[in-house]
């Protein structure tokens, strides 16, 4: 399991079995998905590897939203709103 996918499973509480909601549609997530993308060749630096700018998306989400230059910042908010609500208790 990536490491970046480790951090947001630990953040919302959540186990690899457990039904995942995609942010965007509620379907069954499938990816975890870098709002700010990181660029051709991974991130060495893992800056971009933070829960603000990670968000589980399916399949199809992922592919309509997920690199759409005019989407990110709707894809944020509905990324914001989703940490508020579902906030790491403790």
């Amino acid at each position: 399991m990536k490491p970046y996918t480790k951090l947001y499973l630990k953040y919302f509480n959540y186990c690899i079995e457990d039904f995942i909601p995609c942010e965007i549609c509620n379907a069954k997530s499938v990816d975890v998905h870098h709002l700010e993308n990181r660029k051709m060749g991974g991130n060495p630096s893992g800056d971009k590897d933070v829960i603000e700018n990670l968000m589980a998306v399916c399949k199809k989400c992922h592919i309509i939203y997920g690199d759409v230059p005019n989407k990110k910042d709707w894809l944020k908010q509905i990324h914001l709103k989703f940490m508020q609500k579902h906030k790491k208790n403790g």
